[in-house]
This record gives structure tokens, sequence and C-alpha cells, in this order.
């Protein structure tokens, strides 16, 4: 299947709904370019599970809603920034 899509004048690209149907992609997902060992590139589709946030939670003291969204939201900030490690 080949298919094609336009830069913007604001180097941004929409990805044709065939694509994105063939490729599941949703909404919030995250996609990876990567360079294989022929220089060609391929399209690689990243999804939050509940497993990316081991370990986030770290206190033994009772936490509330907002505490545990700012904890998502940092872990979320993280993984976007590659600077994520679950062992941490």
């Amino acid at each position: 299947m080949a298919t094609s899509a336009k830069v913007t004048s604001k180097n941004q690209i929409t990805l044709p709904a065939g694509l994105r149907k063939s490729l599941d992609i949703h909404a919030g997902d995250r996609i990876d370019f990567v360079a294989n060992s022929y220089g060609v590139f391929e399209v690689r589709v990243l999804r939050e599970s509940l497993a990316d946030l081991i370990g986030v939670l770290k206190s033994d003291e009772p936490v509330s809603g907002d505490d545990i969204e700012k904890w998502i939201a940092e872990a979320r900030g993280a993984m976007a920034t590659g600077s994520w490690n679950a062992g941490d």
C-alpha cells in the first residue's frame, strides 16, 4: 500500500484516513519515524499503557486524585522527552 500526504507551510502533515485505519492510529497516539539499515523510514505507533506507569506512585502516604493526575502528567512528559525510566 502506498499513500502520500502533503506538508503544510507549518511543516505539518495529516495522515490519510486509510493509513490511520491500517495502523489503528487514534488521537493521543505517538508516532515514531525510525530509519532502518537501508535508510528507509518505518512508522511505529506508540501507545500508553498502565504498565508504563509502574513505579510512578512512590508514596506510603494517602494520595488524592489531583496527586495521581499530576504524577501521570509528569510521566507522560518524561516519556515524550525520552527521559522516562520505569526503574526510577
